[in-house]
Formats: structure tokens, sequence, C-alpha cells
């Protein structure tokens, strides 16, 4: 189902220009040039701001597991999503993130970063009772919040550049070394190392596909994780 706002074909209109949408199942919206993916509560003007939830600041409720329908789309943002996706489909967020972008289009990610939850959430020289706490709150950051996959940078990085993208840049909070994506950060911060960020933010560009590199990636996810979830 897909709910527009009042006012909303305004906004994006303006903010369409000439492009269309496309591909079968077309919210028929035109398409923006960008992309706010799982804004929730967060409204960034110039953007068009998407969320399967109807909340105050969201321009068009949809599910966009079903793919995107937009095409020749500048920047694509998405902060605290891709946790919320079976790494199936994460991979194919992905993947059609690539398609909807512009030759030279940006995509900017946030998500939370494995490698601090483990450190900071859990510890074999912790007291018994400690870890009993800890063994809760670890759990709950794999499977609270409707979290669904948590990743480490090695795999994040391996699933951009196998579906396409190129020129990874790894950012801190809120900064970026273009404008389109300085500030965009809002999701509640928690202490960080400087080795050891407790989010993954990356930035990448949208390059040439990469069947051979797809291929290989969809065939570990299966042999290592998929095959088994229905086991």
């Amino acid at each position: 189902m897909v709910t527009r706002r009042q006012g909303f074909r305004a906004r994006a209109g303006k903010a369409a220009g000439a492009h269309s949408s496309g591909g079968p199942g077309s919210w028929r919206v035109p398409s923006p040039p960008r992309l706010h993916v799982g804004c929730g509560r967060v409204h960034f003007e110039g953007w068009l701001n998407l969320d399967v939830q109807d909340l105050p600041g969201v321009d068009l409720v949809v599910d966009v597991s079903g793919g995107l329908h937009f095409r020749d789309v500048e920047a694509v943002y998405a902060e605290h999503f891709l946790e919320h996706l079976e790494i199936d489909q994460a991979v194919a967020f992905l993947r059609d993130v690539h398609r909807c972008l512009r030759p030279g289009g940006l995509v900017r990610l946030s998500t939370p970063n494995l490698d601090w939850v483990w450190e900071t959430h859990y510890s074999t020289a912790s007291e018994p009772a400690a870890r009993k706490l800890e063994g809760l709150r670890l759990n709950r950051a794999f499977h609270g919040w409707r979290h669904r996959f948590l990743w480490n940078r090695e795999l994040l990085g391996d699933a951009l550049s196998a579906c396409g993208f190129r020129d990874l840049v790894w950012c801190r909070y809120g900064e970026s070394a273009r404008e389109v994506f300085r500030g965009l950060e809002r999701h509640d911060t928690y202490q960080d190392r400087p080795d050891l960020p407790h989010v993954l933010i990356v930035e990448a560009e949208k390059g040439p596909a990469d069947p051979d590199a797809l291929a290989a990636l969809l065939d570990l996810l299966e042999r290592e994780f998929l095959a088994f979830k229905n086991d």
C-alpha cells in the first residue's frame, strides 16, 4: 500500500524536475533527486522522505522491500535502516539502490557496528552476575528494536562492492566531504573510541555492476548463513 500526505504532490513535483517513475508496480510518484529511506520522524527538506510507518514528516508511506520505484536519483540516505532487513533483503535493497541511482550517484548508510556491540556488551572475564546481564544485552542488540542482522565493516564493504558501488569512504557521525550528506545523522549516539565507532557510516558511488562479485557474495551468504535459517 502507498500513502501520500496531503500536499505531497507539490513537494515531490518541485523536487523531481523532469524525472519520471519507472518499473512494474511503480508508485506513480515522480523520481526525486534525493531519497531518505526509513526516515521515521526525521524530515529532510529537499529529500523525498520514505517510511513504512505513517509518521509525522513522512512524505510517502511505502514498504521498500519490494523495490525502489525510481530512477536517475542523485543520492540515497538511510540511517539505522539496514539492520532491520534480513541479510538477503539487505543485499536486494543495495542492488536496487544501485539500480535507481543515476551514473555517479551516491549512497550513504549508517548502521550499528557489530564490532562495537561485541566489545561493549559482553566479556567472558566478567563475574557471573554481570555475564547474565551482558548475555541479555548482547542478544537485545541483535534482536531488539526489530533488528534482523548486524554488520561489521568487512561484510558491509564487500556487500556494497559486490552490488556495484565503488570509492567507499568510511565517515564519522555527521561528517562528510560531500555537502549533500553533511550533518544528516540524527540517531542517538553512544560512546565511541577513535578506532571503534558505535555505528558504521559509509558513502559510496555508483559504479559498474560486477556480476561475478555479486554471485560470489550470494553464494557465501547462502553457504554460511541462509542455509542454516531454514534447517
